[in-house]
């Protein structure tokens, strides 16, 4: 017979197959009290990563959004584990205050905070699988809620971005072989930056798009791109086709637009790393805290919506257990500051090589990245930063669950 914690969550996703997004909290509350739980809130992270907003339907106290840096519940988000707080002065006895990351496999989607029965480790046990319940659901919901879609935003989106957030997967995951991990800035102005990846059986593809301007012409650029190469490569082509084939749908349907981009293809069991470059930056290479590659071609290939040919095609390297690659934008190397100082490709490596040596995960530290480049040009970029990291059996997956 299934035990009390089972008959919640299995009674909390009954409801939920007729529920909404904002019923969501009440209802979690109402099975939580079930084995003891009491004063749950649950909060999402803004689009910026920068805040905890409480999602909406809760009832109580008007809540407030919390930092995500400096603050206990940031804590429990960055480093994705269970953050004990003190108790309230009007807290009963017997209990304590957790707070707890809500995870939709590796995607850190928010946290949230419980009072448990102080009864040793089935308390936390039991609030990470409500957490984990939770997550789950907040994902399925979301797609139609504009509540939620309102509240993770701190200002209006222009149009190509409104276009852009509802083309692009998580910005996390990971499995045995391989972790995934990418950010893009400004999060409510983006123009015509892109990432995309998908996994094929044992294949890992990739990709990673910049279209020349940054507006909404970028972005419907971008967004071809995007399209036309998942199209094409769920027909089964290869990546120097595929790219010929964004090409000439880029061409088709803009006069003068073009975009850069790498299409890439990782073999998950061997590391052979595959990949076409249409006037990108390259890819690096990070081994053991150090730069050890830049996948440069003596003759890129040229970006694509010109009609150009195409001669160099595929290239191909062999990765290294443990090795992290490193796709990004030019927005994020150009980065200015107001005295037109350059963030620069130096600055860029050595920031993640050194959240590496302090055991920062990959997401946490793309989140940081972005911060550093936000900071660098005082709140506000020139042009879209996008950074996509693929780390290759690393032991740093671990890093991602509770």
């Amino acid at each position: 017979m299934p035990n009390e914690g089972e008959r919640v969550l299995g009674g909390l996703l009954q409801a939920m197959h007729l529920s909404g997004m904002e019923d969501l909290p009440s209802l979690v509350a109402a099975h939580a009290r079930l084995i003891g739980f009491e004063r749950v809130v649950l909060y999402t992270t803004d689009l910026q990563q920068q805040f905890l907003v409480p999602l909406p339907g809760q009832h109580g106290e008007p809540l407030e959004p919390i930092r995500i840096d400096g603050t206990m519940p940031g804590r429990a988000f960055r480093m994705v584990e269970v953050v004990h707080a003190r108790a309230a002065r009007d807290q009963d006895e017997g209990t304590r205050r957790l707070w707890v990351p809500l995870l939709d496999g590796t995607e850190r989607v928010g946290v949230m905070g419980v009072t448990v029965p102080d009864n040793g480790e089935l308390a936390e046990d039991r609030a990470k699988h409500l957490a984990s319940l939770v997550a789950v659901l907040v994902i399925s919901k979301r797609p139609h809620s504009d509540s939620y879609a309102r509240m993770v935003r701190a200002q209006p989106l222009t149009l190509s971005a409104e276009i852009l957030w509802n083309l692009l997967p998580p910005g996390t995951f990971a499995n045995e072989t391989v972790v995934i991990s990418a950010a893009l800035e400004p999060a409510y102005e983006m123009g015509g930056d892109a990432f995309d990846y998908a996994l094929d059986d044992g294949l890992l593809n990739l990709a990673i798009f910049d279209a020349m301007g940054h507006d909404t012409s970028a972005g419907l650029t971008a967004s071809v791109a995007m399209g036309s190469c998942r199209n094409n490569r769920r027909q089964g082509m290869d990546l120097a086709a595929n790219g010929e084939a964004i090409d000439a749908a880029i061409k088709q349907e803009f006069t003068g637009r073009f975009a850069t981009g790498i299409l890439a293809r990782l073999d998950l069991p061997t590391g052979w790393l595959t990949w076409v470059n249409r006037g990108h930056h390259p890819p690096l290479v990070i081994r053991e805290g150090r730069l050890v590659a830049t996948l440069e071609s003596s003759l890129p290939d040229p970006p694509m919506g010109f009609g150009l040919d195409a001669g160099t095609g595929a290239l191909r390297y062999q990765l290294q257990p443990g090795d992290r690659l490193l796709f990004y934008t030019d927005g994020v190397i150009e980065a200015q500051s107001p005295d037109g100082e350059r963030f620069g490709l130096e600055r860029f490596i050595d920031f993640v090589i050194r959240q590496e040596a302090d055991g920062v995960s990959a997401p946490e530290t793309l989140r940081r990245l972005i911060q550093a480049i936000l900071r660098h040009q005082r709140g506000r970029l020139q042009d879209d930063a996008t950074v996509l990291t693929v780390e290759w059996r690393s032991p740093r997956r671990y890093q991602l669950l509770m």
